[in-house]
């Protein structure tokens, strides 16, 4: 999820399109709130560990 936060970001910056450039920060974020979560041992949704 930080991977395609990331990409939608870039794409955004490049097309200047600004609406991936907030969807790129926001799945970025989630993607890590999540992954301090499952790394701090807390399972989120059911699993331990978002891949």
């Amino acid at each position: 999820m930080i991977i395609l936060g990331i990409v939608l970001f870039v794409i955004g910056l490049i097309a200047k399109i600004s609406i991936l450039e907030t969807l790129g920060i926001i799945l970025a974020a989630i993607g890590v709130v999540l992954m301090v979560l499952g790394s701090a041992g807390r399972a989120v949704g059911g699993r331990r560990h978002y891949y």
